[in-house]
């Protein structure tokens, strides 16, 4: 009888505290891991876009089966020949480095519509060198790309800002050639990308930039649109991924890009300016190290670390980088910096040419599979064209609003 008692009587005072304790143990364990994964993803910048990631997990996933799929591919290069202040000889051998090698490796591959690959050189008007310009232009007028604007720059100011771009666009369209113009108004315009990442003073720290309204003074001076994100991992990264968009200036706080109307969704606000951002998003098949649960992030980079592949091309089609009304169109906007050594033995390498060969073959044996080298001029253009409705190829639409003439 006593040991009915014992067996079937309440559990003890001891007992009791030892199922708190465990309980305690569990939560402190939760909280401390929900800590260090907190930690971790802020310290990979991933707090700034994670959500927006997640609410595009359905469009991701939506299948390409039976769909006509056109790569509308582009690659923006930060080309900086004095990048890491270099002595002058070693800047100019790295410009004639991409006019020697770029159409010995590139001649050979063609796209769609008949054309190159093609590279959009965003050259840095605080390192402007006219020997450097004028090599690379020679590249250009060969067919094989076109050449932008890209700026760094620290405590600036609007008014600064506003003369240092107008002088340059003057200069290189005067003096060297270059830069695009509207085929109605005649006005010359041009692409960019900022320093560092930092557009519209982005930076947390207010650190590369110094211009909360340097949407505005973009578009007042001739910019056609952005080019600078994907930024990620940098603090720089906007909340808004994988779109085509028209941002509006505020100038009363900094990074005004943070959100935007998506182009084709509504007619554009006044005072807007296109951002055209390359893909974001996780890999989940590649990992931070081996074992590691967190993926990697994959932000449309090029370089020596992330050298092209079939498999990141389809997750930069996956990241659906659209305009609403062609749905067939995938833009994939690529960055890299491309003059220094490290990288250039991928762009200038067998990394690229096999890349470009893998695209070849599927494009081949799948006619469903389009791939249209384009440059940034012709990404927007393409955007501008199928906002408007378009229905006509991509060759026909490269010029549809702004002509760069080689």
């Amino acid at each position: 009888m006593l040991g009915f008692i014992e067996r079937y009587s309440p559990p003890t005072l001891q007992n009791t505290s030892i199922l708190w304790s465990a309980l305690a143990l569990a939560v402190i364990s939760a909280a401390a891991a929900l800590t260090f994964v907190v930690r971790l993803i802020r310290q990979r910048g991933l707090d700034r876009w994670i959500v927006s990631h997640s609410l595009q997990f359905r469009r991701r996933r939506t299948p390409l089966t039976g769909q006509s799929v056109h790569v509308l591919l582009c690659i923006a290069d930060h080309y900086e020949p004095q990048h890491g202040k270099v002595e002058p000889a070693q800047a100019a051998e790295r410009v004639a480095y991409w006019i020697d090698r770029y159409p010995k490796l590139f001649e050979q591959f063609r796209d769609a519509d008949g054309l190159p690959p093609q590279h959009s050189f965003f050259f840095p008007i605080d390192e402007y060198e006219a020997s450097h310009v004028d090599g690379i232009a020679r590249l250009c007028r060969a067919g094989f790309g076109e050449i932008e604007l890209h700026h760094h720059h620290d405590n600036d100011t609007a008014a600064a800002l506003r003369a240092r771009l107008l002088h340059f666009k003057e200069l290189f369209r005067n003096q060297h050639g270059l830069l695009s113009h509207h085929r109605v108004s005649g006005e010359v315009k041009y692409g960019f990308i900022h320093g560092n990442w930092a557009l519209d003073n982005s930076r947390p720290d207010g650190r590369w930039c110094g211009v909360n309204n340097e949407l505005d003074v973009l578009r007042e001076t001739g910019c056609y649109a952005d080019f600078t994100l994907p930024s990620a991992p940098s603090r720089t990264q906007t909340s808004k991924i994988n779109s085509i968009y028209y941002a509006v200036d505020d100038p009363d706080r900094p990074k005004s890009h943070n959100r935007g109307t998506d182009v084709g969704v509504r007619p554009a606000p006044d005072r807007a300016l296109m951002l055209i951002q390359g893909p974001l998003l996780l890999n989940w098949r590649q990992r931070t190290a081996p074992g590691r649960l967190l993926p990697r992030i994959e932000n449309a980079s090029l370089q020596a670390s992330q050298p092209p592949s079939m498999e990141r091309l389809d997750l930069w089609i996956r990241a659906r980088v659209q305009v609403r009304m062609r749905p067939d169109w995938f833009f994939i906007k690529l960055h890299t910096h491309g003059a220094v050594e490290a990288n250039r033995e991928v762009l200038l390498g067998r990394p690229m040419v096999e890349f470009h060969e893998g695209l070849r073959r599927r494009a081949a044996g799948s006619p469903a599979f389009h791939v249209h080298y384009v440059s940034a001029r012709e990404s927007y253009n393409l955007a501008r064209a199928a906002e408007a409705g378009w229905t006509g190829s991509v060759r026909e639409a490269r010029d549809f609003e702004l002509i760069w003439k080689r």
